[in-house]
């Protein structure tokens, strides 16, 4: 049960190159996934339908997002297990880790099929596309448990350096996706488009299970159950489950604010929402590649190599976003028309690119620095830090602003402040760390 890249004596750019690469392509396999619904929604069912999956979207955005950051919270754990090469217990740790996903992912399951239209009100889901929201998330949420389970396996093949994989399967799911999307939408309309998505995310699992079982990565017996793991899992997971939750928090209350302003902001700032992945996947790729890198050497106590990992992440990550933001930025308002047509909706899409722009190169120092805590065992710090930016200065910043100034763009500044003060903060907090652990050993 070897890595299958050595982070800890191997060439830093080739290992980081080797981890960060095929993140990346999943990353952009997955925003493509995600803009399957709203391509074949917008353009076949309108402006109406398109607002109905910019309210849905919150609530999809924090589903994912728990089961990123829990099984990132896994990563972190199995990372410094095996860095440190403790096989026995990188075995039991899996199987038990495993065994909480099943059954806090049905969990997650049943209660939001219940809750489902409080959430919805809660949200000031407009009447018109109650219906329509609900009929998809309901549909949606039923496929909650391959969505957890994937984003599962894929954290533990990241802890052994295994990342090709997860382009290969966001590729299946992404083609299935798209095949089916327009048929099901053809034929059952809106919520077509819901059970497209979970036929896909589950045959998408079903590959991923096989191919785990052909390449023998590790091994699964009941016997390795270890009740004693689950308290550690839950302490690393809750946090980094709840920080990777805290911007998709901030998306809902943000929905919320800019529903106030019509039915055309609302599409706009879900047309927003998906360009952004754009400039967050990159970063996103980093925060993860570094979380089982910056592991690996805090297992091997190489405090240097984990340095040297993320100025190099810093790097690449800042060239990459200032190229990636110009142009989105410049084309803005030509790329909303692929979703909506709708002038309205395109203008507002400009103005907020314009106004939030470079906080997109901040937000990747961000997530280099918040990887770099989580991977010295730390994520309750990187969620402090989340907190502090985005449920402390954002969101109350998003409503004085919107209120204030009467408009629009008042969400749009909060949001770019928030980039700065996030970037700053994520820098202390993890030099201060870095430092402060090498010191210990």
């Amino acid at each position: 049960m070897n890595t299958k890249i050595d982070f800890i004596n191997g060439n830093t750019k080739r290992c980081l190159a080797a981890m960060f690469l095929p993140m990346m392509v999943a990353m952009f396999l997955n925003m493509a996934y995600n803009l399957v619904d709203s391509l074949w929604i917008g353009n076949l069912l309108g402006e109406t339908a398109y607002a109905a999956l910019t309210n849905s979207t919150p609530i999809i955005l924090i589903l994912n997002s728990v089961a990123m950051g829990a099984t990132n919270g896994v990563s972190i754990l199995l990372s410094q297990a095996i860095g440190a090469n403790e096989k026995e217990k990188t075995e039991k740790m899996i199987m038990t880790s495993l065994a909480v996903a099943i059954i806090f992912s049905l969990g997650v399951t049943i209660l939001l099929e219940v809750l489902l239209k409080p959430i919805l009100v809660l949200l000031h889901t407009p009447n018109e596309i109650m219906q329509s929201a609900y009929q998809y998330l309901a549909i949606y949420v039923l496929g909650y448990l391959a969505v957890y389970l994937y984003c599962y396996f894929t954290a533990v093949l990241r802890s052994f350096g295994n990342s090709v994989f997860q382009v290969i399967a966001m590729l299946i799911c992404t083609v299935l996706n798209a095949v089916l999307d327009p048929l099901f939408i053809h034929y059952l309309g809106f919520k077509g488009a819901a059970i497209a998505t979970v036929a896909s995310q589950s045959i998408c699992l079903i590959f991923m299970l096989a191919y785990l079982y052909k390449k023998q990565f590790f091994k699964l017996h009941l016997s390795y159950f270890n009740k004693t793991l689950v308290a550690p899992f839950i302490i690393k997971g809750i946090p980094s489950a709840f920080q990777q939750s805290i911007p998709a928090i901030s998306t809902s209350f943000l929905t919320s604010l800019v529903t106030g302003f019509g039915i055309s902001a609302l599409a706009a700032y879900g047309i927003t929402g998906k360009l952004e992945t754009i400039l967050f996947y990159p970063a996103m790729a980093l925060n993860m590649s570094l979380t089982s890198i910056v592991g690996q050497c805090v297992g091997g106590t190489r405090y240097d190599r984990a340095k040297d990992y993320i100025k190099l992440a810093l790097k690449y990550g800042t060239v990459i976003l200032i190229i990636f933001s110009a142009l989105i930025v410049c084309f803005s308002n030509r790329l909303s028309y692929l979703f909506v047509s709708s002038e309205a909706a395109a203008e507002i899409v400009a103005v907020y690119f314009k106004i939030v722009g470079i906080g997109y190169v901040l937000n990747t120092v961000t997530n280099c620095f918040l990887g770099s805590l989580n991977g010295m065992g730390k994520p309750s710090k990187s969620m402090l830090c989340m907190v502090l930016y985005y449920l402390v200065i954002r969101m109350p910043l998003a409503w004085v602003l919107s209120n204030s100034l009467h408009e629009l763009n008042g969400i749009w500044i909060a949001v770019f402040i928030s980039h700065v003060i996030a970037a700053a903060a994520a820098t202390v907090v993890a030099n201060r760390e870095l430092c402060k652990q090498e010191k210990r050993n």
